[in-house]
């Protein structure tokens, strides 16, 4: 099982390419997953990287709670992958992230790659740091969740 994990600054080259991270790519390269979806996050503003064997085990899911009958169900199906972008490693591990992402994102070079589980997010810096809360917050939080875990 793919597992990503780091927080890490990249810059983006003046032709969109990004390398992805020696840790990250290591972690693709030894699953034999060169191949990579790119798609917008459905609740924040960052850029999800998905092997495409976890990209297939998302829509596999999605699917199967859909009905292909329910025309609101399929317009969600399609607006799901209508994003989605096939990519691939170049050689030198690099990515071609495509111009309309940047433009979406507001990236103009500094990127940060943040393993999250079985995908990587893409953000700026300055997205990033609107999304996290506090240290006090965050404690709190997850003191309430597992505590609250534990009594279930």
């Amino acid at each position: 099982m793919l597992q990503f994990l780091g927080n890490i600054e990249a810059k983006i080259d003046a032709k969109a390419r990004v390398f992805v991270p020696a840790a990250f790519r290591k972690i693709l390269q030894s699953s034999d997953q060169s191949a990579l979806i790119l798609r917008k996050d459905i609740f924040q503003n960052c850029l999800v990287l998905y092997p495409l064997h976890v990209w297939e085990e998302e829509l596999a899911t999605l699917r199967s709670r859909l009905s292909r009958w329910d025309k609101n169900q399929q317009q969600l199906f399609r607006q799901f992958v209508v994003d989605a972008e096939h990519l691939e490693m170049d050689t030198n591990g690099r990515i071609l992230i495509p111009k309309r992402y940047l433009q979406m994102m507001n990236i103009t070079s500094d990127v940060t790659f943040l393993g999250v589980d079985n995908t990587i997010e893409i953000w700026t810096k300055e997205a990033l740091e609107e999304t996290l809360i506090s240290a006090d917050s965050f404690s709190d939080q997850i003191q309430n969740l597992m505590n609250n875990k534990e009594n279930d």
